[in-house]
Order: structure tokens, then sequence, then C-alpha cells
């Protein structure tokens, strides 16, 4: 069988975090005898290689390379090239992990849309990843109608053959962004590139000792050597204009300005911000045009007329003036309408932990961001002005992020924008209120939310910030408590983190939360043979249950199937197979779901000669006395060893 992908990992000293990188390869829905891994050893000193060896002796579709120390990722990842045998290859670093259909799919995308690069939708465990991209499919994408380049990681799947055609490799040697040369030539010379975007494929992780390459600090001279290879690259493959000036933008706002900007910059060593400005400097005034910094939010630009005209001084009074903000979403309302979960929300930007307030008049029209700020002042007064003008371009995003992975999730919103007078003279906050709909059967992508728990995040983007912060906490009183939906399959219940109070999903986990539990007599009849139960639930229309029943005696169970008809569940009792006991049913709502939950109902049933004549309550089982007596026990014993404990510390 032809091998369709060779994974390629560079690895280096990668100790434990190596584990989940290598389950997630050989748990790959892609059969074993289609892809290849091939680790490329960079001269580990740890107890890596021989774990590797250990691996590639049990698992045919995997070998190990090994190879003196480099200095760095480009060696190993072209060492692994000039060794594959697949049709694409897919670059994997040493201590993150993919999605286990990350490689078929990924793989059948870029086949289907002729693409020669695939970009496979990421998800970031304590790191950025990109968010814009990631919107909806590209199945035709270039660096002219999707933003591709705010993706320059190597961990995409390219065509073996198109690099051989083009004769791309990496940069080698101790160096730094040498994936942004070999991406950014790549985007700009292959035929088609396809963004998949409806399943995450790669999960981008922070290590626990925040010993990743890209987590060390570096040397500022060399850095920004290496970044100006990168802008060669685009001059080189595009002509002076919109285009180029789109795609310089990139580092200038990433790789510069956003260095020097808030805590980003205030927390640097006093001497280390001055080397790492006067670099970031030299490449604005030596590469960019005045086109390139046009383009980017206003606080943005005001930062690069700032840099270019060597002034740190003033950059850090704006640092720290933008260090006072933040980003605030406030709940308003959570509510089901016909399985659809809509959330009303406020937002806006805070200073020092109270509502932002801007000019309520703007005589300049907002639109003066050109030439110099005389000093911070100044500057702090443009972006304040234009953010008032250009506040009819503010938007909110609502996301519903899974906490386990990362993987996020854009869900519709209705935005409007209010312009509130503030308490001072003068001065107006700039609110903006909107309602999402989250659709538990399309809500991850276009498909239905699977198990877990997902927090929600709003994104705001409002003049010269683009922030996310949680929905919360919620200050409404009573505070809004919808009751669980059963929905697509799921049972999902909204619910308000206990410390924070910001709003959460819990997907087929919740137990308590979905009220089973409290169920009194009164909600459950039994007539004839038909139980009739009144449940604390959403339901849109008619859907399936299980109803088990057991019993204190030593009857089998009873499977019975059931509907939801609103918020009542009907079944039929099978009386003459009920023995004589009292009976304990328990419910599953979502008997589709991968592993079916029965979920105890807080009544029991009491039988007798194949008839159901009694419903009550259901008390938890206290302790025994020989239970109570142990516990007691164990209760004295410890307070005779805690005194022991402060005698011998007291030196007696």
């Amino acid at each position: 069988m032809p091998v369709k992908v060779s994974v390629i990992v560079p690895v280096y000293n990668p100790g434990p975090y190596i584990e989940d990188c290598v389950a997630s390869l050989l748990r790959q829905s892609l059969p074993a005898d289609e892809y290849e891994v091939i680790f490329v050893d960079d001269g580990s000193t740890d107890e890596t290689p021989a774990r590797l060896d250990q691996l590639a002796a049990e698992e045919p579709r995997i070998q190990v390379i090994h190879q003196e120390n480099s200095g760095w990722s480009g060696k190993p990842r072209n060492v692994g090239i000039e060794a594959s045998q697949g049709e694409f290859v897919m670059f994997v670093d040493n201590d993150d992990y993919l999605g286990d259909e990350a490689l078929e799919r990924m793989y059948d995308y870029g086949v289907a849309n002729g693409a020669d690069v695939i970009v496979g939708k990421m998800a970031g465990k304590g790191r950025p990843v990109p968010v814009e991209l990631f919107r909806h499919n590209h199945p035709k994408a270039s660096v002219e109608n999707a933003p591709l380049i705010d993706s320059l990681t190597p961990h995409k799947m390219v065509r073996r053959a198109f690099l051989d055609r083009i004769g791309l490799r990496f940069p080698e040697g101790r160096r730094r962004l040498e994936d942004h040369v070999f991406v950014t030539e790549a985007y700009l010379r292959a035929d088609n590139v396809s963004v998949l975007s409806d399943y995450v494929c790669y999960y981008h992780v922070k290590r626990d000792d925040a010993s990743n390459a890209g987590f060390q600090r570096f040397d500022p001279v060399g850095y920004f050597r290496n970044l100006r290879e990168a802008l060669d690259v685009v001059e080189r493959y595009t002509e002076p204009g919109a285009v180029r000036d789109r795609l310089f933008r990139r580092w200038l706002r990433n790789e510069m300005v956003e260095r020097m900007r808030s805590n980003r910059l205030l927390k640097l060593p006093e001497d280390y911000r001055k080397e790492m400005f006067d670099e970031i400097r030299g490449v604005v005034v030596e590469r960019f045009g005045p086109g390139v910094a046009n383009g980017m939010q206003e606080a943005q630009r005001i930062v690069a007329a700032l840099i270019a005209a060597d002034r740190l001084d003033d950059v850090i009074a704006f640092a720290e003036w933008e260090a006072s903000l933040a980003p605030s979403a406030t709940p308003l309302s959570v509510e089901w309408q016909d399985g659809v979960l809509h959330v009303g929300f406020s937002a806006e930007f805070t200073s020092h932990g109270k509502p932002m307030t801007f000019p309520a008049e703007d005589d300049s029209d907002g639109a003066d961001l050109d030439g110099t700020p005389t000093d911070a002042d100044d500057a702090i007064a443009r972006v304040a002005a234009s953010t008032v003008a250009r506040f009819g371009s503010a938007t909110a995003d609502f996301l519903v992020r899974e906490r386990s992975t990362a993987a996020q999730f854009f869900q519709p919103v209705e935005l409007t924008r209010e312009t509130l007078p503030a308490d001072e003279d003068d001065q107006v906050r700039l609110v903006l209120r909107g309602t999402a709909t989250v659709d538990p059967g399309t809500a991850a992508g276009g498909v239905a939310l699977g198990g877990g728990l997902f927090d929600v995040f709003v994104r705001i983007k409002l003049g010269g910030w683009t922030r996310e912060c949680r929905l919360g906490p919620v200050k409404l009183d009573p505070r809004p408590v919808p009751p669980a939906g059963v929905v697509a399959g799921r049972v999902v219940l909204p619910y308000w983190t206990a410390k924070q109070a910001t709003l959460s999903l819990d997907v087929d986990r919740a137990v308590k939360g979905v009220g089973l539990g409290r169920l009194k007599p009164d909600d459950v009849t039994v007539t004839g043979d038909r139980l009739r139960v009144a449940l604390p639930l959403h339901v849109p229309g008619d859907t399936k249950a299980l109803l088990r029943l057991t019993s204190a005696t030593a009857a089998a169970p009873v499977d019975v199937e059931g509907t939801l008809s609103g918020a009542f569940f009907e079944a039929t009792l099978p009386g003459s197979a009920l023995a004589d006991g009292t009976w304990k049913p328990a419910l599953c709502l979502a008997p589709e779901a991968d592993e079916p939950r029965f979920l105890a109902m807080s009544v029991s049933l009491a039988a007798k000669a194949g008839r159901v004549q009694v419903v009550r309550p259901v008390k938890p089982a206290g302790p025994s006395t020989g239970q109570k007596v142990v516990r007691k026990v164990r209760r004295t014993l410890g307070k005779i060893a805690r005194k022991a404990g402060l005698r011998r510390g007291n030196g007696a």
C-alpha cells in the first residue's frame, strides 16, 4: 500500500512531553499501512533516544533517525523530508499532538481540492493560535482571499512533489523563524492551499515547564536578522502594492508592535527592552512603507508611529495606559427556545475595573491617525477619538471552547451598538449588545457538540483592541438558571461556574444539575401500566429515552423505551413482569450517546401482584451502626495523633 502521509517529528530532549504526541500518532484513523512516522532525534541527551528505538522496534510504521545536535528544528525536518516515502509530509513538534482523525481528514481534503499545502484547524493549550483563519473552511485559499499569513508555524501537511519541484526546504542552523521562511514561500508558490476548519487537527501545547523553544528569551539582533529573511521571501514573490503591504503587516503587528504594548513590554528588563526597541525600529524604518501600518488597528498604528519616531519613553507611557484596559462581557439572559440556547450579553472595555469612557464629540471625525503624536497623552486622545468614530465597525464574537482540548467554535451573534452617556461630562461609553444562539446539534463547526465541558468566551474587537474574556460574572438577581436541554441526542446543561460565576455548558456529563434527583412524588403518576414523569428539562419535541427499573430484590432490570413530550416522560411499564418489591427507576436521556448514562430518579415505585401502586421518595441510605462506630474511632485517633505531633513540634 503506498504511503499517503509521512509525519516528521524533530526531537530534542522532550522528556515525558513526547508521550501525548506518540499516543496521538498511534491513534490515527488513517490505516496504519497508509502513513509513516519519522522521528528525527537531534542529539537528545535524555532518555528519549532509547524510548524511540523501543517504539520503532514495536511499530513498523515508525522509524527513528539519530543525528548530532544541529541547534534548531530546520535540519531535523529536512532530514525527515529526505527520508519520507509519503505523498504528503506532515510536520509535528515533539510536545504537541494531533486530533485522532487529523491525517485522514487533511489528506482527503487536500486531495479533493488539489492542494499543495493543507492547514488544519489548531487549538492552543496555553498557547495562542490563529482565530480568524479558522472561522470556516477555505478549500481554495490564498494570501489574497484568506488570512493565511496569520498561521506561520510549520504544523502543516505539504505535498512532497511540490517541495521537490520548487526545491523548498527549511533554513538550517542555530537560528529563529525558520518556519516563517519556509511556510511563507510555500503559501506564495503553491498552486492551491486548503484550510480545514471543521475539525481540530493540531493541538499546540505550552509545556508545564515553559521550556518550549518559542517561550525562551531570544537575542533581538539575531531574531530580527532572521525576520528580514522572511520579508525577503515576500519581496521575491510579490509585487509592491496592497498584497505585499498586507503580508508585511503581519510581521509589523505580531513580531514588533505587539511586543511594544501593555504588560508584554512592561515586564521586560529595562536594558533588554531598549535593545528590543532598537532592533524593531531598525526593521520598521528600513523595510516598511506607510501602507503597511495604515491597515492596522488604531492603537497599533499609534505604537508603530512612535517606534518609527524613536520615542521609547512615549511607547512605555502608552503601554502603561493600555495595561489598565480589559474586556468585560456581562450576561443579560440565558434561555432555551426550540432546542437552541439564546444568550443575551453586553460587552465593553474597562479601565482600572470601571467602564472605559470616550469623548462624546470628535471634531476630527477620529480619522487623523497620521503623523506622530506629540506625547503619550496625545496618542491616547487620538486612539480614543478614532475609536468613537469607528464604533460602527466594532464587533463581538461568541465562542464556546472545550475545556479539555481548547478547541473553540464561533456561534452566530446578532449585534447592536449603543453609545451611552457616562458619569463624566462630555464622555460616553461604547457598549456592544448581542444575542448569541448555540444550537447543540451544529455548534461544533457544523456538527454536534461532543461530550465534555465547554466554557463561553466573548471576543471584542473595538477600536485599537481585539481581546477576549469569559462571559460573566453574572450580576442578575435572580440569576437565570435555565434547565438542561435534551437536544440532538445530547443532554446540555448551561450553568454558572462556582468561583467566577461565568457561563459554561456541560454536555452529557452532568448528574445532579439535570434535576432527576430532585423529583417529588407529585411529579410522578402511574395510571394502569403508564408511567408519567414531569421532568425539569427543555425538550424541543419528541425524542427517545430509556427507562431502567432496578429492584431491591433479585429481579432482573427491565429496559423500556419511552418518549419525551415537552417536559414529560411517558413509558409503558411491564406490570405483569414486575416482581413484588420496590423498584428504583433510572432514566437515560441520550441513549444514542457513545456511552449512554442512566441517571437515578429520586422516587421509587412499589409493585405488588403485577401492579404498580405506590410512588414514594428514594431516601439515601445512611451509615449503619457499625459504620458510625468506625468513623467515631477514626476521628478520635486523628485527634490523638495531631496532639502528639504538636507536642513533638514543641520539643516535648
